[in-house]
C-alpha cells in the first residue's frame, strides 16, 4: 500500500547486434533501466529476457561479465594505462588481451593522445584517480577497459554527458567504433549525441513516449 511503481506499461525490445539508445530528461528511468538489466535491481512485475532466457535464470556474476560498461565518471587507479585498461581480465585471457592493446588504443582514440604520454605510452602512471588525463581521455580509457574483454552486450550511461563538445566528439567517434555488431545500449540526455543509433527510444517518467530512427 502506498507503493508507486517506477514503471507503468513499460516495453521494449533492444535488438541484438545492433544500437539502442535511451534518452529522456533526469529521473525519466534510463539509468534505472540499465540497473535492471545488470541485476544491480530486482523487479516485481514483468518478465525481462535475454534472448529466450529470464535474466532471472542467468548468475547475476556471470552476465556482468558479459557485459561492457561504461558510466559518466569513469574510476580509475593510481597505476599505469595499461593496469586500468586491463582491470577485471585475469587468467588465460590476461595475455590475449594484453596483445589487443594496440588495436585497442586505435579503437577507442587513445592513439590520438600518445604524444602526451611519451615513451612509456601504456606503462605511463596515471597519479591518483587518472589525475594526468582530461576527462576525454578518462573515458576512452574506460571504453577501452569495458572492451578488451570481448563482452556480448556494451552499456554507456551518459558516457559523454561531463565532456565538452570537442571531446564528446571524440568518444562518440570511440563508441560508434567499438558499437559496430555489438548489442549496444546508449543512455544519453541529448538526442544529438545519438542520431546514429538503429533506434532510439525516448523516456519520460517511467514511460516510453516514442520509439523509432532519428528520421
Amino acid at each position: 500500500q502506498g507503493v508507486v511503481p517506477v514503471f507503468e506499461n513499460l516495453s521494449f525490445t533492444v535488438p541484438a547486434g545492433k544500437t539502442t539508445a535511451f534518452v529522456g530528461s533526469s529521473g525519466s528511468g534510463k539509468s534505472t533501466i540499465i540497473k535492471l538489466l545488470m541485476r544491480v535491481y530486482d523487479y516485481t512485475h514483468g518478465p525481462i529476457h535475454i534472448g529466450d532466457t529470464p535474466i532471472r535464470d542467468i548468475d547475476a556474476q556471470y552476465l556482468r561479465e558479459k557485459i561492457g560498461y561504461v558510466e559518466q565518471h569513469v574510476d580509475l587507479f593510481d597505476d599505469t594505462i595499461e593496469a586500468n585498461i586491463l582491470l577485471g581480465v585475469n587468467g588465460k585471457g590476461l595475455r590475449k588481451a594484453k596483445n589487443t592493446l594496440e588495436i585497442i588504443a586505435h579503437k577507442t582514440r587513445i592513439d590520438q593522445f600518445y604524444h602526451r604520454l611519451g615513451k612509456t605510452k601504456f606503462k605511463t602512471m596515471l597519479g591518483e584517480r587518472g589525475v594526468k588525463l582530461s576527462g576525454g581521455e578518462r573515458q576512452r580509457v574506460g571504453i577501452a577497459r569495458a572492451i578488451i574483454k570481448n563482452p556480448d552486450i556494451l552499456i554507456f550511461d551518459e558516457a559523454t554527458s561531463a565532456l565538452d563538445s570537442e571531446n564528446e566528439k571524440y568518444v562518440m567517434e570511440a563508441i560508434n567504433d567499438v558499437s559496430k555488431g555489438k548489442t549496444t545500449i546508449i543512455i544519453a540526455h541529448r538526442l544529438s549525441t545519438v542520431v546514429n543509433a538503429d533506434k532510439i527510444i525516448v523516456m519520460d517518467k517511467g514511460k516510453v513516449i516514442a520509439e523509432g530512427t532519428q528520421d
